[in-house]
């Protein structure tokens, strides 16, 4: 495997002193990820010193580390390793050719990173590179940069925030040739204030575009022509995806046969009819956002589409579990990684279209950072849950008590103060044609819940 980084170019590029050749196929900080070939940077934690598992490193394979103090092994010698980190992302960037795609948005960023991942990596096979997992703050973005191939073609980076100024920093390392924004909802309200605040905040991505760079704007949003007019300012060009008059929109979209929807696109210079995998509105309008880069990428889109059709659930994002019980089987649909009210009711929309189900529950966790706006924002989760047709709703902790009021015993709800009591009161009533929806801020731990009722039923497809 061709290197990804020598001794001899981290000290390079962090100003540190090797203490023996190596070479590194990978990086990483969490030393229960290492893997043989990979650097280890040995940074500092509010609870535990990174210093203190780099002899685990090293017997888990490590071929080297950063660290700002001597170890046994080889290892590249720094006054700062988060420093460090951060050199070499920048040094990564710099010897990069590849075309850089930056992604934010309140909802859809992680969904839309992996779409577009599938995307351009089905038209360049193992020539794309992209964050993993939501490696998308103040560390994981220069860890995802640092880790890019020196023969990337495509890399493509997340970029979340809570807090004005944190995109700012970030597409400064990231320097993006094409910067997308998914949508604008009150995600992190609590530290922001207003939608328009959260707007401004999520157009800093466009401030790191390089001088060519591209802005793709979302269309179906109150915040459109704010969003646009900060583009302008940076962007060479600037495309909009959506609905209405939106450069690329949907002409028709339907739901598909079995799962996901069918959609007539017109795109830049052509229209594209394919399908999508995922069930709702908002994925219709994350593959959209995918095929506007692509096209002015200059790849595919009909290759494109095809990945889009093949593109499985996401973990915590609609990966879909069909379980065996008493004889017939479930569908459990595990939302579990996040939260805000924008995906809220776009998720309990998709949920009402679910066909052939005997009975439609929802597991919902509170949503965080809301702040004042909290209990009328939960509140207002009603006409989504009347309208999607909820049969049962189990509620966790004292946040979700404005959503029973809203209700006032239209939909049967279950109140519980913990996950384990969620988790006890669904597997008391579950039966075969059940459809479970399971949607909370991360936070509030419902992945544990999908893998105790995953485990302990069993998986039919």
């Amino acid at each position: 495997m061709t290197a990804l980084w020598t001794s001899d170019e981290i000290a390079a590029a962090t100003g540190g002193t090797a203490t023996a050749p190596f070479e590194v196929t990978g990086v990483t900080f969490d030393s229960r990820e290492v893997g043989p070939g990979d650097l280890f940077v040995a940074m500092p934690g509010t609870v535990y010193d990174g210093h203190k598992f780099v002899d685990s490193a090293f017997a888990a394979g490590a071929a080297g580390a950063i660290v700002s103090q001597p170890v046994d092994g080889p290892h590249v010698l720094v006054d700062d390793t988060f420093a460090a980190l951060q050199a070499l992302a920048r040094a990564s960037r710099e010897r990069s050719r590849a075309k850089i795609i930056g992604v934010t948005g309140s909802v859809g960023k992680t969904s839309t990173k992996e779409a577009l991942y599938a995307a351009l990596d089905r038209n360049q096979p193992r020539k794309v590179h992209r964050s993993v997992k939501s490696y998308n703050n103040h560390t994981g973005v220069p860890l995802s940069l640092a880790r890019m191939p020196r023969d990337a073609e495509f890399g493509i980076f997340e970029m979340g925030m809570n807090n004005a100024g944190e995109i700012r920093a970030l597409t400064a390392q990231v320097r993006p040739n094409l910067a997308i924004i998914t949508a604008i909802a009150p995600a992190h309200i609590e530290n922001l204030g207003s939608e328009q605040a959260i707007a401004d905040a999520k157009a800093e991505i466009f401030e790191g575009l390089e001088s060519d760079g591209i802005a793709i704007v979302p269309n179906d949003t109150p915040h459109r022509d704010r969003l646009v007019k900060a583009a302008r300012r940076y962007a060479e060009r600037i495309i909009t995806f959506g609905s209405g008059d939106a450069d690329i929109h949907a002409v028709h979209a339907v739901s598909a046969e079995g799962t996901g929807s069918l959609i007539s696109a017109a795109l830049l210079e052509r229209e594209l009819t394919f399908t999508i995998s995922q069930r709702g509105d908002h994925w219709v309008s994350n593959a959209l956002a995918v095929l506007a880069a692509v096209e002015v990428l200059g790849e595919d889109v009909a290759v494109a589409g095809l990945a889009l059709a093949d593109l499985g659930g996401l973990k915590g994002r609609g990966e879909r579990h069909r379980l065996e019980l008493d004889g017939g089987e479930l569908l459990l649909i595990d939302e579990s990684y996040n939260a805000n009210p924008a995906s809220m009711a776009a998720t309990l929309k998709s949920f009402g279209t679910e066909r052939d189900v005997e009975r439609r529950i929802a597991v919902l966790g509170p949503m965080r950072e809301l702040g004042e706006h909290s209990a009328a924002l939960h509140a207002g989760l009603a006409p989504a849950v009347r309208d999607n047709r909820v049969d049962q709703l189990i509620l966790i902790g004292e946040e979700m008590q404005p959503l029973v009021h809203a209700l006032d015993g239209e939909v049967e709800i279950t109140c519980a103060s913990s996950v384990d009591e969620a988790t006890e009161a669904l597997m008391r009533i579950l039966r075969p044609g059940d459809a479970v929806l399971v949607k909370a801020s991360n936070s509030v731990g419902l992945a544990k819940l999908v893998e105790r009722v995953s485990g302990g039923l069993a998986c039919s497809t």
